[in-house]
């Protein structure tokens, strides 16, 4: 299936980061676990500050053990949709780093920018593989941490939904209409050269 929208770029860039979207249609596809742990792969490799390598993540595949738990921390409305996927991975990032001895700590800066690096790099993944990844913000935070057995020193940053692309009209009223690959601001308006400039 393919958006509905064209999307177009103002320069030639790969064409598997513009067929890259998030769906939330999806069909009952099981995802195989080594598609997954190819998708997680792909995470593992992104750009690390002093490569600390920040992230983590925790995963369930549809009809499994922890499924379920995992479903429940998502917001109700995002319960609604992610249901379907065929898999859910909670990425977290630890927010200090220790210095090269090991034996101080202090915060780390780029935990998150690290992180959101990591998981672009597994959504690109995903869609190289006919999967598509939906990040979402909905979700229930401080019951998350508790429940997955975060340390202190790590946060959640994003869930993730994993899945075939399926048929929008399955979707609830209010998403089909949203289900297409969204475009993007022009790049003139996030773009500055030598100084911000709006």
């Amino acid at each position: 299936m393919t958006a509905l929208l064209p999307r177009s770029t103002e320069h030639r860039i790969d064409p598997d980061m513009l067929a890259r979207w998030s769906p939330r249609a999806f069909t009952d596809e099981a995802i195989p676990e080594a598609d997954l742990l190819t998708i997680l792969e792909a995470g593992r490799w992104a750009p690390s500050a002093f490569n600390v390598q920040p992230w983590h993540f925790i995963y369930a595949r549809r009809d499994t053990e922890h499924w379920q738990s995992l479903l429940g921390l998502l917001a109700p409305f995002n319960q609604a949709w992610a249901q379907h996927a065929a898999a859910l991975i909670f990425v977290a990032s630890r927010t200090t780093r220790f210095n090269s001895a090991g034996t101080e700590e202090s915060p780390n800066k780029t935990h998150a920018f690290d992180t959101g690096a990591a998981w672009g790099m597994l959504a690109l993944q995903a869609t190289k593989l006919g999967w598509h990844a939906h990040g979402m913000a909905g979700l229930d935070y401080e019951r998350a941490k508790v429940e997955l057995g975060l340390p202190d020193s790590m946060r959640i940053e994003i869930a993730v939904a994993i899945g075939r692309q399926g048929d929008a009209a399955n979707l609830p009223d209010g998403l089909r209409e949203r289900e297409f690959a969204s475009p993007r601001k022009p790049l003139a308006e996030i773009v500055s050269e030598g100084r911000f400039t709006l």
